[in-house]
Formats: structure tokens, C-alpha cells, sequence
């Protein structure tokens, strides 16, 4: 096989490879937004094109062009709130993404473990989230700065009634409690049950901005709930915590 055969291979090759990555990419632009739907539709649009020239269907790629070009327009203002999101998403996500070492996810998740079991033995509300990908600074400005080591006293300190900082949310990032009194976004989710208060709310309302995981206390019900994703998973005991904790954050398992 000679270098005009290889070339020839190996360009279709490179641009399927180039094509996946565009794809997979606006994937994750869109993913958690009721834009996702539109974006596989394009993506099978953007397919049938490339096949169409591949295989030389004049007809098939003429009307593919034709309809792509002129409901583009259409699709960017209808989702142009989703398409805002999706941008924000995408300049909050961090290059380089500092590791922690499993051990030390263990001793976190456990921390925050005995102190929301703690908090719901005293019946007090709280509200923690935990940063994954997504830069939670621009939430981190909104409180009261403090980088501290986590512990699960310093927690139960924070949420303690007439504290000034107890009437907002943690957040902890690289492994650090990094600010409290923080204000998170609420959610506008109508079939949200009128149980949850503003507490659950603005934990479903970070979880449809960021990917965080996102922990709250109910001090009415003392129990608790993880917010991820736009999905609210309530009534875990702190076994369950610690299991859909692990799951979410991808690590090891936790002896409880």
C-alpha cells in the first residue's frame, strides 16, 4: 500500500475522530437542559451529512444544507437561555483539576457524614455543597470567606441558630470548607413538592448550574436529602449519604 492509499484512509478516519469529539462535546454543553433532545437531533443531522457526502447523494445533501442553514437561526433563539447556561457551564469548568486522594475523599465524606447526623439529632437545617468540575467561585464571592480544614464540629459550629453564618450554604472546595453564607440560586421547579422549603430549593437550583453535590438538612423533618443534577434524592440515612455520595463523586468505597 502506497502514500496516496494511506492518505486516503487515513483522512475520513480523521475527520469521523474530529466529528465524535464535536458531538460528545456538545453533549456535555447541553447536559442537564431541556436543549439536550435538540442537540441529539443536530448531532444526527450533522451524521446524515457527512454520509451523504461521503456517498455522493446530491439530492439528500442539498436538502440537509438547506434545512440546517435556515433553522439554526430558529434553534439559537428558542434555547438561547439554555445556550447562556451552557456557556457559563463551560467557563467554569477547570483545566487543570486538582486530585484528591481517595483516603482523603474517605475521611471527607465521613465528616460531613457525622455532621449532618448530628444536625439532625438537634434538629437544624444545613446546607453543603460539594464541588466536582464546575467552579463554584463565583458562589464562594456571594458569602463569607473562610478555608478552613473540614471537620464535622466546625460544621455543626456553622449551622448552630443565631450564628451569622448559618442562614446560607457551604461550600467546600479541594477538599476545603472554602466559604459559608453563601446565597444559591432557587429553583423554579413547580412540581417540587410544597414540603421542601427554600433550603431544598436553592439546593436543586445550584444542582440545575453546576455539577455539585449538594447536601441539606430538613430541621422540620430532621432528615436527608442530596440534590444532584437537578434531581432531589430525600429521606437518606447517613449510610445511604455516605453510598450515593461515593457513587456521585466516582470514588472508592467508604467504610461507613
Amino acid at each position: 500500500m502506497n502514500l496516496s492509499h494511506l492518505i486516503f484512509y487515513w483522512k475520513p478516519a480523521l475527520e469521523i475522530l474530529i466529528l465524535w469529539f464535536v458531538i460528545y462535546q456538545i453533549m456535555l454543553f447541553f447536559e442537564g437542559t431541556r436543549a439536550i433532545q435538540v442537540a441529539r437531533g443536530i448531532a444526527i443531522i450533522l451524521i446524515a451529512f457527512f454520509l451523504f457526502q461521503r456517498l455522493g447523494l446530491a439530492r439528500l445533501d442539498w436538502l440537509i444544507r438547506n434545512f440546517f442553514a435556515t433553522s439554526i437561526i430558529v434553534l439559537l433563539i428558542i434555547f438561547h437561555p439554555e445556550i447562556r447556561q451552557g456557556l457559563a457551564r463551560l467557563g467554569q469548568r477547570y483545566i487543570f483539576a486538582s486530585a484528591i486522594p481517595d483516603q482523603e475523599w474517605d475521611y471527607i465524606l465521613k465528616e460531613i457524614a457525622t455532621a449532618v447526623k448530628e444536625l439532625c439529632r438537634d434538629k437544624l437545617g444545613a446546607l453543603i455543597a460539594i464541588e466536582r468540575q464546575e467552579a463554584l467561585t463565583v458562589y464562594i464571592e456571594s458569602g463569607i470567606f473562610i478555608d478552613a480544614k473540614i471537620s464535622s464540629d466546625l460544621l455543626q459550629a456553622i449551622f448552630t441558630p443565631n450564628n451569622p453564618l448559618h442562614d446560607g450554604g457551604v461550600i467546600i472546595q479541594n477538599g476545603r470548607i472554602m466559604a459559608a453564607g453563601c446565597l444559591f440560586p432557587i429553583a423554579q421547579n413547580q412540581d417540587l413538592s410544597r414540603i421542601f422549603g427554600t433550603r431544598h430549593r436553592a439546593a436543586l437550583g445550584l444542582s440545575e448550574d453546576v455539577d455539585a453535590l449538594i447536601v441539606v438538612i430538613s430541621e422540620e423533618r430532621q432528615d436527608i436529602s442530596l440534590a444532584y443534577q437537578g434531581k432531589l434524592y430525600n429521606g437518606l440515612s447517613r449510610e445511604d449519604f455516605l453510598l450515593r455520595a461515593k457513587e456521585i463523586l466516582n470514588r472508592k468505597k467508604i467504610n461507613a
